[in-house]
């Protein structure tokens, strides 16, 4: 089963991804895409961190997100992305302006034919004003087309806010 949760900042979005991948009752292997490169992002990691039971194992990817989801997908087993938008910027932020849609595409096509339970966390940015800055709106637009190809694809996709999933498509929580 595929599930996508989407939110903003300090939604839930992710406190719920972890209870769902606990509830499944899998081995869960949490792949995480961020990379900590200053202070405040450091606290946030060791929040989610701190929060994570210690019997899960954690794989650290900012960048070949299908590669490591063909290489540990299994039917008898949770895998958890947090998060997809932390994964988008760094795609965005690279020199290679050809590598975001390799591995977009990547990802989407490696989808249908992977075994098991997938949970993936990703920020709803589109929900604010159009921002100022060609880098800034290329990124919420991303994110927006990939939050749409990847909602098509999942059997369940929630909208948390203030810790309350809504649950847009596929059994409700």
């Amino acid at each position: 089963m595929l599930q996508l949760i989407l939110g903003g900042a300090r939604s839930g979005k992710s406190r719920l991804a972890e209870k769902l991948a606990t509830d499944s009752q899998l081995s869960v292997t949490y792949i995480a895409t961020s990379q900590p490169l200053d202070g405040e992002m450091n606290e946030r990691v060791a929040h989610h961190r701190a929060r994570r039971p210690a019997e899960w194992a954690l794989i650290e990817e900012p960048l070949e997100l299908a590669r490591v989801l063909r290489q540990h997908a299994r039917v008898d087993h949770c895998l958890l992305v947090d998060c997809l938008t932390l994964w988008l910027t760094n795609l965005l932020m690279l020199d290679d302006v050809e590598r975001l849609g390799a591995e977009r595409d990547a990802l989407l096509d490696c989808l249908a034919s992977l075994p098991g339970e997938i949970i993936f966390v990703s920020n709803e940015t589109g929900m604010g004003v159009v921002p100022l800055g060609e880098l800034t709106r290329r990124y919420v637009d991303e994110a927006g087309w990939l939050h749409q190809a990847l909602a098509e694809r999942c059997q369940r996709v929630v909208l948390t806010v203030a810790g309350l999933p809504l649950t847009l498509k596929g059994t409700a929580l």
